[in-house]
């Protein structure tokens, strides 16, 4: 099926602005919307079992509540201090605020018939039914009843609102039930709100035979709530949802604590103003103007949504007993290079660099196994490690414990402005302080969002350094999830470069030149506009002349003329884009030699890498950093060369794979339009990420051909 999605210059309701329809540019957030769409998009297509499908419509919701975190407070602000300000794009920030407001009810729309007439009828025909409490049968509501009386009723805290009691704090991503109440003979309504608590499942599952029955705790709690308001009469009960801005700043004037800092936005915002309230459809205008009064919004930002309010916990659906109605699990392989358990983890990086790609390759075996080995190893001397994000239950940090406190000098640098996990960072930083452990918490103005372990190790009177760079984060959960690629080297001048790049972190040096590591803000963006500019020589001088670059965004407008260029120029470029791509491809004059692709599959394409053919000597890179303004001039970032053959040839490999899908790619046009790429009549399918796993298990088969039998 061919579905598209319109942006910029598509569609008449976009036709606005006489200098967006020949900008050079898309809209970075109507492109991320589109982006979403493609997400949703998963939703619906039969291709995918029904909860994976379900799975895919939790992270749609998911990731619409963080556009609205991070984009819509700052729009709105925007659009009222310059509304008639025009960016790149050729809209006003006005303009931008109205078509953002109306691709959003459009995507709601469609969210709302994928799951009301595509995934609950299918669920139900499985025996997976959900329904509301007044929906049950006397059996199931006396059942669900008492789960309500012994679990969940003594825990609720209803709060009325009047003269004596104000609006009551609403907090982030929280479901509410409001409820307008009367006292026997009493004509004016009263307003109370009871939060649905998050201690408990949002979902009461009954299970009968083979059928399961599903009541979300807002409809329980709905159905009883005489409990909370004995003698009252319940007049009306609605559910609302609040959304608030996670793009403050905090007010501390004068600190050079990062920490002070993070902590004080944390606590602003908690406290941030209210950007979107999702009510349930039929909510009389007497409960929207309480929810507007106490929460001190605009009519706008309430959006009446089908119920369940906060979609994004469908994904907990998706975990259902159904092995059938999932896809099969996948079990990374062990990267060939490491596939000897009993060696030395540094004995093998010695022989040859080693290259490995997640999450076909695992995780623990590689990354795990190099930082734990040094942690145990009594010959390492120092282990250097930054760290973005994080899982829970990261074996990470309390290794990183054992290590400083066993006597090895540790330093780690923890990011604490990785937004939405700033709390947990904090944690792990105060744990590996008290430990022993170096903390360093970043720079301030400068986000570090590198990713690089470093291992100094005495060996036979000299001493070693081995390094991990990777282009996702040191988290075991995300590593079974997104695509990342990890090189594990000892090169001396590469390590050293590594060892410079700490330096750098921790101590401030000012060190501007590196001998193979290309540093964001150092000489990143300047590096890799000359090797665009190379390619540009080489297309002049009639030779071959090809990029080709993944990444999760492509906003930079500087990288993105140098892109048309190139083009110009006859240099033939690939892009792989994940989600937002501010370039327009393919328009004639512009973007002629430009191909723009986005993968959507069961993995999240997270890896960044670039390849420049520059007349057959080709020079491969992958890091940290999208070409993003804020990447490569407000970030610390790295970006490693691929040097040996061999890796070249893996990652030559990974990228031909992904441009010759035809099944889960989705090709650019030149009028904003994603249009999702099918195989042609008697073509066969060619899923990339399929294919990546069909060639993990062959290697399997390789190395250990009695057990892949």
């Amino acid at each position: 099926m061919t579905v598209s999605i319109q942006t910029v210059s598509a569609g008449p309701w976009q036709k606005v602005s006489p200098a967006a329809e020949s900008a050079r540019f898309f809209n970075r957030d109507l492109s991320w919307l589109d982006f979403n769409f493609r997400v949703l998009n998963e939703a619906t297509n039969q291709r995918n079992p029904l909860l994976e499908r379900v799975k895919f419509l939790g992270i749609f919701a998911s990731n619409t509540d963080e556009f609205f975190m991070k984009r819509i407070g700052l729009l709105k602000h925007i659009s009222t201090a310059k509304p008639q300000e025009t960016g790149p794009d050729g809209f006003s920030h006005f303009q931008q605020l109205a078509l953002v407001r109306q691709k959003l009810a459009e995507l709601a729309e469609i969210q709302r018939h994928t799951w009301e007439d595509a995934l609950k009828p299918e669920l139900e025909s499985e025996g997976i039914c959900l329904r509301t409490f007044a929906e049950l049968t006397p059996e199931q509501k006396t059942q669900a009843a008492a789960y309500f009386r012994k679990i969940v009723f003594p825990v609720l805290t209803p709060l009325a609102v009047d003269p004596g009691h104000p609006f009551p704090f609403i907090s982030n991503l929280s479901v509410s039930i409001g409820v307008l109440l009367k006292q026997p003979g009493q004509p004016e309504s009263l307003f109370a709100r009871v939060k649905i608590p998050r201690l408990f499942p949002r979902w009461y599952k009954i299970i009968e035979d083979s059928r399961m029955t599903l009541v979300s705790l807002e409809s329980l709690m709905q159905g009883q709530l005489a409990m909370l308001f004995p003698g009252m009469e319940i007049v009306e009960t609605n559910c609302f949802r609040v959304t608030r801005n996670a793009e403050v700043e905090a007010d501390v004037e004068d600190s050079d604590d990062l920490l002070e800092v993070v902590q004080e936005e944390l606590r602003a915002r908690r406290f941030a103003e209210t950007v979107r309230v999702q009510i349930s459809p039929g909510m009389s205008d007497e409960m929207r103007h309480y929810l507007i009064d106490g929460l001190e919004i605009h009519p706008d930002d309430l959006y009446e949504e089908p119920e369940p309010l906060g979609m994004a916990d469908v994904i907990s659906l998706s975990t259902l007993e159904r092995p059938v109605l999932r896809l099969p699990p996948w079990r990374p392989i062990c990267a060939p290079n490491m596939a000897d358990a009993g060696a030395s983890v540094f004995a093998l990086i010695r022989q040859n660099d080693v290259l490995v790609h997640h999450p076909y390759e695992s995780f623990d075996s590689s990354v795990e196994r190099f930082i734990l080995s040094a942690v145990r190893d009594p010959q390492v001397l120092a282990i250097k490690m930054t760290l973005y994000r994080t899982s829970g239950d990261s074996p990470f940090v309390a290794a990183l414990a054992r290590a400083a406190e066993s006597g090895k000098q540790v330093a780690v640098l923890v990011e604490l402005k990785a937004r939405f996990d700033e709390e947990s960072n904090i944690q792990w930083a105060q744990a590996l302080e008290n430990a022993g452990a170096h903390v360093v918490y970043g720079i301030l103005g400068l986000k570090t969002h590198t990713k690089i372990a470093l291992v100094v190790r005495q060996e036979d009177g000299v001493v070693r350094s081995y390094c991990h760079i990777s282009t996702g984060n040191y988290n075991s959960r995300t590593a079974q999830l997104y695509t990342d690629l990890g090189l594990f080297t000892c090169r001396e001048d590469i390590c050293q470069d590594v060892v410079d790049l700490f330096a750098f972190l921790t101590g401030r040096s000012l060190k501007n030149d590196y001998r193979k590591l290309l540093v964001a803000p150092v000489q990143m963006r300047n590096r890799f506009r000359e090797m665009i500019q190379r390619e540009i020589k080489h297309a002049a001088a009639g030779k071959p002349a090809r990029l080709v670059a993944k990444m999760n965004a492509l906003e930079d407008t500087d990288i993105i003329e140098a892109l048309y260029k190139a083009s110009a120029a006859g240099v033939q470029i690939d892009l792989i884009v994940r989600g937002f791509c501010c370039l327009r491809a393919g328009v004639p004059g512009l973007s002629d030699n430009i191909r723009v692709i986005s993968i959507i599959g069961r993995f999240l394409e997270h890896s960044r890498v670039f390849w420049f053919h520059n007349n057959g000597q080709d020079e491969f890179y992958m890091g940290s950093g999208d070409w993003m303004s804020r990447n490569l001039s407000h970030r610390v970032e790295a970006a490693v060369p691929i040097e040996s053959p061999v890796l070249q040839s893996k990652i030559r490999e990974i990228l031909e794979i992904l441009l010759a899908d035809n099944q889960q790619a989705w090709e650019l046009q030149p009028d904003g339009r994603w249009v999702q790429r099918k195989p042609v009549a008697g073509q066969e399918p060619r899923p990339a990420q399929n294919r990546m796993m069909e060639l993990a298990m062959q290697r399997q088969h390789l190395l250990i051909p009695d057990q892949a039998e």
